[in-house]
């Protein structure tokens, strides 16, 4: 497979997000507000955010131990990423995701 197969595959890929928290507390809703913005800037079109509210499926916490909440899992592109807080840190998430790399 030539670089740019591979290149072109990966940018075609469709990110997999999966956001934990416990009800429309102002940090579950801060979470999933700006995990929506840093989606559309860096991943227009290519990306699906599933919402887990632990307060109605709590078993859903083992399968990805989740220890603390809002805690945003990058289930593919593999390997697996957690981000744990409310994500208003732009800076933080683009790095933890893997959409920049970390500063020096």
């Amino acid at each position: 497979m030539n670089t740019e197969t591979k290149n072109t595959k990966k940018n075609d890929e469709v990110w997999t997000l999966r956001l934990y928290v416990a009800g429309q507390t102002p940090k579950s809703v801060a979470a999933f507000a700006n995990l929506k913005r840093i989606c559309e800037e860096f991943l227009a079109g290519k990306y699906r955010i599933e919402v887990i509210d632990l307060l109605k499926n709590p078993q859903l916490a083992k399968g990805d131990q989740i220890l603390a909440i809002p805690t945003l899992v990058r289930k593919l592109p593999e390997p697996v990423k957690k981000i744990i807080g409310d994500l208003s840190n732009t800076e933080k998430v683009l790095v933890g995701l893997d959409l920049r790399p970390a500063e020096a």
